[in-house]
């Protein structure tokens, strides 16, 4: 449990201190949107020549940049000072959304994001808006994608959504990358150097960016190197690999480009094309050596100890790593037919590589004896696809606003086992062309909107033999379509300058993981069109909240309730110990606080809260009709929903050259259980999981050398805490993991 100090301090932050308002974190800091001053102006006259807060326009989900407090929903905005205070205490790509967005879940110090859930389900990551990863074979490591110093700023939807089409069951979370601002050059070099006091620890950074904007032409070019050591847990112990794929003894490299012309009357249209490149490699320098939970582990031990690493190879094995590559090019047009056009041209390749395993799933017998062959898993996914968007302002009548358009998509994903060369899991093919339109009319303080998208998608599936594991069965292939139509309708009630309120309710679709249910068969006669595991899941979501905003401070609360009648949600395979999918009804609901205070111009505080709880069925209905689904008697547990969070942090302007801030991450202990009977065969079915929490705090300090440059110390884990990642708390394959010790960095950064 939380220490009773850390609480208390929580609590009192919580209470006290006004968080910033749920639809955007910090209204203090501009965005790196080009057109985003136009879109985001008042509609009264008397404000249309006041400075514009662009901190309060989003383009996510809305494709054109549009205000916040039109759109019904909590909506995060995580901006560049936050992320730059995150990457001074550290480089995990997905420790600003742990520290900034109130429903997600910890991060898991890794490349792999095994865990890291938003609102209890997995959420649809999206780069400059081309979706990372593959909803066909989730591999848990889509949260690692590129260099953190290239974004400008997050756009996080909560909650599901179909706006940016297939996979965002949890919500979209969008990165968006920087764009140069002032005219003429600028370059940017940073350095950094973090340790953790152990001469194995050291890791550093180079990073260059270039930007150039002139009147018709911007180009922001950056490229980036990390060459990483081990970790070390609270106790100065070497934490183990992580199986999904560390971060510790790894090297990453990133190159990124984004060229931007301005054209036509007014500079009313834009070309811009980008190009990024991002690979991260495990060095292979170490090897895991497992720990051990205690008496009641195989084999047991008298004293638990975690996973650790000690120096070795495993022979013939090769470095784990992802390997993403992304193409774009983008044509908008302010000025067509009175409408804002906007075309986006994608191409994105991914590889995933995974650590050596010998466990029983990846044995063969007519390959090396059993028990003795050591394999790597091996995820590749290629996309490509159009997004477009129309939106006409006064379409019609005044105050009405018409956005539509047309999303066309084919995403490729197999995964196979590297050493041997075997198939785990077919190629797969999934085209999606997605039709849609979306109104919202202002009437005076009130913003209605409402929207429909058509999914008409089809999946491929080649035929394929199962591994030895799975007894060899020929499954035949085929091919499954999806037609779903997803709506979405919301309000909000702006009551003054200070308070709102709004309601909505939308609707999300994804498809199960399939890989999973797909490499899993085991029974001959199988065939890709009768497997109900390969269904897709529909999410219905209903949420309200409000929202106060004053001189000096916010606050925002909401409330939310999402169910999918055919779900899905993870469970450990006894046999593996490795994850296995359950489609059974799922209900998920959670309350959300977020809040700011500023004292004065030197002292500001802010805080996040959430409480998420959820339900599943024990058993999903008999394909053969036997019995239906359980009821909604099994909690949902850490590998879905995280625990209570409070997130807090203190900033201090100490000079006109310096700040620092204080933070803290808090998250409770749980115990959640459940138990149900099916009546058609009595069989008994029960749950009980228990996670203890921890506090954590962190330190980052900035000190301007003006022309000199900008000297930043970051200290993560301030107080060197010993503790267990919530998620890995859960028995599982070779998941006994503690958390990062004390890591002390000093970064160093100039620009010319």
């Amino acid at each position: 449990m939380i220490k009773p100090l850390s609480a208390a301090i929580g609590s009192i932050l919580l209470v006290s201190f006004f968080a910033t308002s749920a639809h955007a974190q910090d209204a203090a800091s501009q965005t790196d949107a080009p057109n985003a001053p136009k879109a985001a102006k008042k509609k009264d006259d008397k404000n249309n020549d006041q400075p514009v807060n662009l901190d309060q326009v989003v383009v996510t989900g809305v494709r054109t940049p549009k205000a916040i407090d039109e759109i019904p929903g909590a909506i995060t905005v995580v901006n560049k000072e936050e992320i730059a205070h995150t990457l001074l205490v550290t480089e995990d790509a997905t420790a600003v959304l742990a520290r900034s967005v109130p429903g997600y879940a910890e991060s898991s110090q890794a490349m792999s994001n095994t865990g890291e859930t938003l609102r209890g389900r997995i959420p649809l990551r999206l780069f400059d808006g081309v979706p990372q990863g593959s909803p066909l074979r989730e591999g848990t490591r889509n949260g690692t994608f590129t260099d953190m110093g290239i974004v400008g700023r997050i756009e996080v939807i909560n909650g599901p959504s179909a706006s940016e089409g297939i996979g965002a069951a949890g919500g979209i979370i969008n990165y968006l990358s920087k764009t140069p601002t002032k005219e003429g050059n600028e370059t940017t070099i940073t350095t950094r150097y973090q340790t953790q006091g152990k001469s194995d620890s050291g890791s550093w950074k180079t990073g260059v960016t270039f930007a150039r904007k002139e009147a018709s032409y911007d180009v922001l070019l950056a490229g980036s190197y990390i060459d990483r050591g081990m970790t070390y847990d609270g106790n100065g112990r070497r934490i183990g690999l992580n199986t999904s794929g560390s971060l510790a003894d790894s090297t990453s490299s990133n190159l990124f480009a984004k060229l931007g012309y301005n054209f036509g009357e007014g500079d009313d249209q834009r070309i811009q094309a980008t190009f990024s490149k991002f690979k991260i490699t495990g060095k292979g320098d170490y090897i895991q050596v497992l720990g051990c939970r205690g008496p009641t582990d195989d084999p047991p031990c008298a004293t638990p100890r975690t996973n650790t690493s000690e120096r070795g190879h495993i022979d013939g094995s090769r470095d784990a790593f992802n390997d993403f590559k992304q193409y774009s090019a983008e044509y908008t047009n302010k000025n067509l037919f009175g409408g804002a056009l906007d075309i986006n041209v994608y191409k994105a390749d991914q590889a995933m590589r995974y650590l050596p395993e010998n466990t029983e799933d990846k044995q063969d017998p007519l390959i090396a004896p059993l028990n003795t062959l050591f394999d790597q898993s091996e995820i590749t996914a290629k996309k490509r696809g159009i997004r477009t968007s129309w939106t006409r302002p006064d379409f019609l009548v005044t105050g009405l606003e018409l956005h539509t358009g047309v999303d066309v998509a084919r995403d490729e994903a197999q995964q196979r086992l590297a050493l041997t060369d075997r198939l785990w899991v077919p190629p797969m093919i999934y085209n999606s062309v997605a039709p849609y339109a979306q109104l919202s009319y202002d009437i005076g303080p009130f913003t209605i909107s409402g929207g429909y998208r058509r999914e008409s998608d089809r999946l491929t599936v080649d035929s394929y033999t199962t591994t030895y594991y799975r007894n060899r069965v020929f499954v035949q292939g085929g091919k499954l379509s999806y037609k779903e139509n997803l709506r979405n309708i919301g309000g909000i009630w702006r009551f003054n300058d200070e308070w709102s309120a709004f309601a909505s309710y939308s609707e999300g679709f994804t498809l199960p993981n399939i890989g999973i249910p797909l490499r899993n068969i085991s029974v001959p006669g199988q065939s890709v069109s009768r497997i109900s595991d390969l269904n897709a899941i529909i999410y219905k979501n209903n949420e309200f909240g409000f929202n106060w905003r004053g001189d000096r401070g916010a606050f925002g609360a909401t409330h939310y309730i999402s169910k999918s009648p055919f779900g899905s949600s993870l469970a450990i395979d006894p046999n593996t110990s490795d994850f296995i999918l359950s489609r059974a009804p799922v209900r998920i609901e959670g309350t959300e606080l977020t809040g700011e205070w500023r004292f004065n111009q030197d002292w500001k505080a802010t805080a996040i809260y959430s409480h998420i709880t959820g339900k599943t069925a024990f058993w999903s209905a008999d394909p053969a009709g036997n019995y239906g689904a359980g009821a909604l008697k099994k909690p949902l547990g850490v590998l879905d929903i995280n625990p209570d969070k409070l997130a807090y942090a203190v900033t201090w302007n100490y000079s006109a050259h310096g700040d620092a801030t204080l933070g803290a991450t808090s998250l409770f202990g749980r115990h959640v259980s459940g138990n149900d009977t099916r009546d058609y065969d009595g069989a008994t079915f029960s749950y009980s999981e228990r996670t203890h929490g921890y506090t954590l705090f962190d330190l980052g300090v900035n000190y301007d050398l003006e022309r000199y440059g900008k000297l930043s110390l970051g200290v993560e884990n301030l107080l060197d805490k010993q503790y267990i990642l919530s998620w890995s708390q859960l028995a599982g394959y070779q998941n006994y993991w503690s958390g990062r010790g004390r890591v002390t960095s000093l970064t160093y950064t100039i620009t010319l």
